[in-house]
């Protein structure tokens, strides 16, 4: 009966850690995709504007050259965004339309909403 529990014990052990190595050889790489895409989505975050209330915020963002911006309008009425020097202009945005752009080149670019000049705003990208 000794051998037999000693046996049992042996075999549920050795069952338990395989058990453990499978599960952390599938969750691995699912758990660090995870990290991974979280990362990436809070550097997103640090690269919006939003539109609302008839203001660009934050009024000036400074990225790195080749960064994405994304402009996000939660007013109830359309806006675009458009550089004073042309070098880029949206369509009109409805509420919670988006628009992005990415910054190629080094410097500071003034925008503006096409439909409501007052409201300004900058990107500087060193």
């Amino acid at each position: 009966m000794q051998i037999l529990i000693s046996q049992l014990r042996f075999a549920a052990t050795r069952f338990a850690s395989s058990r453990a190595l499978v599960a952390a050889l599938l969750l691995g790489p699912v758990i660090g995709a995870m990290l991974a895409f979280g990362t990436v989505a809070a550097q997103d975050a640090t690269n919006v504007i939003t539109i609302d209330n008839f203001t660009f915020t934050p009024k000036e963002l400074t990225v790195a050259v080749g960064t994405t911006v994304k402009w996000v309008n939660h007013d109830d009425i359309p806006h675009t965004i458009a550089n004073k020097d042309k070098a880029f202009r949206s369509q009109a945005l409805d509420t919670d339309d988006s628009y992005s752009f990415t910054f190629t080149s080094a410097g500071t670019f003034d925008y503006f909403c096409g439909l409501h000049p007052h409201m300004v705003g900058k990107v500087i990208v060193k």
